[in-house]
């Protein structure tokens, strides 16, 4: 009797060890797929989209004085020159912004750089710029003499990269007597369409007409004849 009392008492214990391991296992297992659905639930869904703004340009007009335009164009090199690239043409560029509004977006316009740059030094003192001080600063920044009667910077082809012509009409310098010359400003002036590197040849360009201005004493006006300024001159520069 005690033998088969203690027998259904260890069935009765193994039963219920079993009960308890399902039990246990079915409420982890019902936790574990709880926390997945949280994860899920914490995950951020970023459905946003960014849109590259396009860059605004500053207007730039092609604006030079006339007079001094065909002074320039009978001093610039000869256009039978191979070695010279062809026109200016404004780069062409397919890159696309998308916008929210397609009929209402309109597109910022284009500035191209001018034929001819054109930048004027005015002498500040009243008498002017005198013709072999002119001539020692020239030599100084290694513009040379030409036989337009100009002073021109030269490439390593002696092609004409940019030249300086008077104020005082026809736009020529005398080859003798320069301290008998006097005149009140000159033009530097560069055709960008007609250059290899037109913005290596604006950086040269720049940095002569400042330091001749330094040195002789005169401020450097722009195209529409304003002091020249950062902002004008890196507006060219990136048109070119």
């Amino acid at each position: 009797m005690d033998k088969e009392l203690l027998r259904i008492v260890i069935i009765a214990t193994g039963l219920i060890i079993i009960t308890g391991m399902l039990a246990w296992a079915f409420f982890k297992s019902k936790k574990y797929r709880q926390s997945l659905d949280d994860f899920d639930d914490k995950i951020p869904v970023n459905t946003e989209r960014h849109l590259r703004e396009p860059i605004d340009d500053d207007d730039f007009p092609d604006i030079f004085d006339e007079e001094v335009a065909v002074t320039l164009a009978s001093a610039a090199p000869q256009g039978g020159e191979a070695s010279k690239s062809g026109r200016y043409q404004a780069p062409a560029s397919d890159d696309r912004v998308e916008h929210d509004d397609e009929e209402d977006y309109v597109p910022e316009p284009r500035f191209a750089a001018p034929s001819i740059i054109q930048f004027t030094l005015v002498a500040n003192q009243e008498e002017g710029f005198n013709g072999l001080d002119l001539a020692h600063a020239f030599n100084i920044v290694g513009l040379e003499y030409g036989n337009l009667n100009i002073y021109e910077r030269l490439d390593a082809n002696r092609l004409v990269d940019f030249g300086v012509a008077s104020m005082v009409k026809p736009g020529t310098f005398p080859e003798h007597d320069l301290e008998a010359y006097y005149c009140p400003g000159v033009v530097f002036f560069m055709q960008p369409g007609e250059l290899d590197d037109p913005v290596a040849v604006f950086d040269d360009f720049v940095q002569t007409v400042v330091f001749v201005a330094t040195e002789l004493d005169g401020t450097v006006l722009d195209h529409e004849h304003k002091p020249l300024s950062e902002t004008t001159v890196e507006l060219i520069r990136r048109s070119l």
